[in-house]
């Protein structure tokens, strides 16, 4: 086989698991502060975390196939492993990324109702 053919089969399917496993990570752990943003109304939470992690799989994984093509030739198992990793590597500088800026937004979410809440208590 080629080393091509198995360097793309091995870069989409590293890459699928990371994006799962992250998302599903996210998923998971983001909805607690969705209950403090959205005053736990679980409803609305779940509909709102469902949408940003379709959103989240959409975007990784557009990405990911953008980032697919190698235009270089790969003669050796090395170069597939050299460049599996620059191919790799720019998946979870972006998965890093997303997370954080799910993050700030989460987090100036959370600042604007922790603001309404005190305006309205007091």
């Amino acid at each position: 086989m080629d080393y091509l053919v198995i360097t793309y089969t091995a870069y989409i399917f590293i890459t699928l698991i990371l994006t799962i496993w992250v998302g599903k990570t996210l998923f998971t752990n983001g909805r607690v502060f969705l209950m403090e943003i959205f005053n736990n109304d679980s409803l609305l939470v779940d509909s709102i975390n469902r949408l940003l992690l379709v959103g989240f799989y959409l975007v990784n994984f557009g990405y990911a196939l953008q980032n697919l093509i190698v235009k270089t030739d790969i003669i050796s198992v090395a170069a597939s492993i050299e460049m599996l990793s620059v191919k790799i590597g720019l998946i979870v500088v972006v998965l890093g990324v997303m997370h954080f800026f799910n993050l700030f937004v989460l987090f100036i979410l959370r600042s604007k109702n922790k603001k309404r809440v005190v305006t309205t208590t007091v």
